[in-house]
């Protein structure tokens, strides 16, 4: 029987090979989805990561270049090369290094591979926040009072904005991400100081100095929505987490579902989110983030990856993310509606890092002793062992630890006593920071917000 247009359209993008174009935790994360699915995987590493394990259990290992990122994992000719060498039919950029990356995605595809992420064209349109506003605004996505357009070079026509908006604002870069390349602005003579400065750190780090301004939220959490998507236009929003626990813009715990927001509340932006993803022709997974205070959700960045704290929401939703992001890459069509998803129970992350728990200094070097909680409703995400060498050279998380039980209490219980059972020696790591954490009251009631961490430091250090 002759294939349909649908159908060879899928066979089109089958693949029994995925190179792994990343490092540490997500990388082992990746290849045992990649496993479970009966696929080849090909793991590549710089000269700091010969060693890795996953390295061993991969079908093939290639070293593609020096310790230092820009030349190993971010050298994206060599990482083509890799997957020509070993014939590779797909490469997973997992999160972070070049997964938002809309030239790499563009590349993979022109050189005959496919991408297991969105399409080059959705994440360049998402990368670039003004026209993500404008996308989300065009959906019917709530979003942060302000204009979707960039801030104007003319000093009074931007003075004359911020005054619209109302003190304080907040003034963004529009190719930025991960907590960088933004500055509050609380009152009118800090405005064109704040905007200078703010240029030019976008410009060195993002390549462009294009800004945008919004209202500036006194006291938000940070609620997110997790999106699956295929080809055919079916979506799904697998429920909501909270990642409102950060230190310098960047997360330190997550939980699903968000505490204390009702289903009639949260349910409508879901929704919003899906059908956002429809215009777009998005594919694959993503995350839409929200600022949510008094009741109102607002809009702030969509992520077109896969996110560190997926495992929360695989955790409730019994839905494994990583599996279904490569199946949809494949060409397969959703076999998911919205009306199968039903989150249960309640999960927690917490980011292992190698870094010291009252400075937060990265610490590298040798584990010598490491023991990893086990039992019921605990998991752990990781790729490192005793004798594993902790480069200098990455980010600092070596391990994340999961938690799902029937209620929050219960969840809360089960990650101090997870903890208590995380040992990992000679190296110094946040878990003392997480187990005071995780005996605050105000964190165990729920009653936090994106700036309750650093003042938790705050109180903690002066009391030192």
């Amino acid at each position: 029987m002759p294939e349909t247009s649908e159908q060879s359209a899928v066979s089109g993008r089958r693949f029994d090979t995925v190179l792994i174009a990343n490092r540490g935790e997500i990388a082992a994360r990746i290849q045992r989805a990649c496993r479970e699915l009966g696929l080849t995987t090909v793991a590549i590493c710089s000269e700091a990561d010969r060693e890795a394990p996953y390295g061993s259990t991969a079908d093939s290992f290639l070293c593609i270049g020096p310790s230092s990122a820009a030349k190993s994992y971010l050298n994206q000719d060599a990482i083509l090369l890799a997957a020509r060498l070993t014939g590779a039919g797909a490469i997973h950029p997992g999160y972070g290094f070049l997964s938002e990356n809309a030239a790499f995605a563009d590349a993979v595809e022109k050189a005959g591979l496919v991408f297991i992420g969105p399409t080059a064209s959705s994440i360049a349109t998402m990368g670039d926040k003004i026209a993500a506003k404008r996308a989300m605004m065009a959906a019917g996505v709530p979003c942060v009072p302000g204009p979707d357009t960039a801030l104007p070079d003319d000093p009074a026509s931007v003075e004359r904005l911020a005054l619209e908006i109302g003190y304080p604002v907040i003034i963004k870069a529009s190719g930025g991400g991960g907590g960088r390349g933004m500055r509050v602005v609380p009152k009118a003579d800090q405005l064109n100081e704040a905007i200078a400065l703010t240029r030019e750190e976008a410009r060195k780090a993002f390549g462009s100095p294009s800004l945008y301004m919004e209202k500036f939220l006194q006291h938000p959490r940070h609620i997110e929505i997790q999106v699956l998507c295929d080809d055919q236009g079916n979506a799904v929003w697998l429920g909501h987490r909270d990642c409102s626990m950060q230190r310098r813009h960047q997360k330190v715990v997550e939980e699903a579902p968000a505490p204390g927001i009702a289903p009639d509340i949260i349910r409508p932006v879901g929704m919003a989110c899906v059908e956002a993803c429809r215009q777009i022709g998005y594919r694959g997974v993503g995350t839409f983030e929200f600022l949510y205070e008094d009741g109102a959700f607002y809009f702030i960045e969509m992520n077109t990856r896969l996110q560190v704290e997926h495992p929360v929401t695989e955790m409730t939703s019994g839905v494994d993310i990583l599996q279904a992001q490569i199946k949809v890459a494949q060409g397969e069509v959703l076999n998911l509606i919205q009306s199968e998803v039903i989150c249960e129970g309640h999960s927690f992350e917490c980011r292992i890092n190698a870094e010291d728990p009252d400075s937060f200094l990265p610490s590298a070097g040798i584990i010598t002793r490491l023991a990893l909680p086990q039992g019921p409703g605990i998991r752990v995400d990781t790729h490192i062992h005793a004798g594993y060498k902790v480069s200098p050279y990455y980010d600092s998380l070596i391990a994340k630890l999961i938690v799902h039980a029937p209620t929050r209490a219960k969840a809360m219980a089960r990650m101090c006593e997870a903890l208590a059972g995380t040992e990992i020696k000679e190296i110094a790591t946040n878990i003392p920071f997480l187990r005071a954490l995780f005996e605050d009251h105000a964190f165990a009631r729920g009653e936090t917000d994106i700036h309750y961490l650093e003042q938790w430091l705050k109180l903690r250090r002066a009391a030192a």
